[in-house]
């Protein structure tokens, strides 16, 4: 019965991934890649080769994925990043579904839900392009505030920098951290809430012992959900993000197509995949005592 769906996963997904990390322990060479195995593609030097009338012919040396200053950089700016997107997303989002959830009539709920998923009606690039011409200096936030009389020129820091990345992955994700902690929170029978009540607990502590763990579900599936692809986005640095916004995953394009080593390219994704796994990890252990904790 799974076989279908498992030879479907084998072959888009896990040899795929097999076949990135099979790159990453190779040799970098003109055109090609030299299935010799080495480990400087992490750390260390390496050098690759070209053949000159047959002859491999070192051509460049080139620092390892976590020897290079601006590979960390990069990563550690990456890491940064998605974790205070996803924290303003999720902070944000949990206030909507609490109040689509609990203060939004049943009849209601529906034309909330369908509100909150307009922005999936447009391209993901147009989105980002609409915020680029937002944050611009000749954008709507700058015109405005001028307009007001609030500033006498524009302000230049709101766009091609980390700021802009956080705020146009924020919003584009939004939606999909709001629909998770709103389906959790439908799922919370009410009459834990009025049993806490009538226990003499207040409002705040109620939703601290009660409507909150009982969320964290939803609350762990957004912040993956979130959390997960905006380390890895390339096209919102690239829009919007400027010299200060790159992220590793413009190197890792920069490092496949522009200089042609799908070694330091791949070890470069399998780094980026292995904090994501980390992080992802940690939450979870830390969200586990936290439950425990309110047992």
């Amino acid at each position: 019965m799974i076989s279908p769906t498992a030879i479907y996963v084998i072959l888009l997904l896990a040899a795929p991934l097999a076949m990135i990390f099979a790159y990453s322990f190779m040799t970098d060479g003109y055109l090609k890649i030299i299935p010799q195995f080495q480990l400087c593609n992490y750390v260390g030097e390496c050098h690759s080769y070209k053949d000159v009338n047959g002859v491999m012919t070192e051509a460049q040396t080139y620092r390892g994925a976590w020897s290079d200053p601006l590979s960390r950089a990069l990563m550690l700016r990456s890491l940064m990043v998605s974790l205070i997107v996803t924290a303003v997303t999720v902070l944000l989002a949990f206030p909507v579904a609490y109040f689509v959830s609990f203060h939004v009539a049943p009849s209601k709920k529906s034309l909330w839900l369908f509100l909150i998923t307009i922005p999936f009606w447009t391209s993901y690039l147009i989105r980002v392009f609409l915020w680029k011409v937002i944050l611009g200096t000749g954008g709507v936030v700058n015109t405005g505030l001028m307009g007001l009389g609030i500033i006498d020129e524009p302000l230049t820091w709101l766009l091609y920098n980390v700021n802009s990345v956080v705020i146009t992955l924020a919003h584009a994700y939004a939606p999909f951290a709001i629909l998770p902690i709103f389906v959790a929170l439908e799922k919370i029978d009410r009459s834990f809430l009025e049993a806490g009540r009538d226990l003499g607990e207040t409002p705040f502590m109620t939703f601290i012992r009660v409507t909150l763990p009982l969320a964290m579900p939803g609350v762990i599936s957004s912040v993956l959900i979130v959390f997960i692809p905006t380390i890895g986005d390339y096209v919102t640095p690239l829009l919007v993000g400027g010299p200060e916004g790159r992220m590793v995953a413009n190197l890792i394009e920069l490092t496949y197509k522009k200089l042609d080593n799908y070694p330091l390219g791949s070890a470069l994704a399998i780094s980026s995949m292995a904090i994501v796994v980390a992080v992802s990890l940690l939450f979870l252990f830390l969200n586990r005592r936290f439950l425990k904790g309110n047992k």
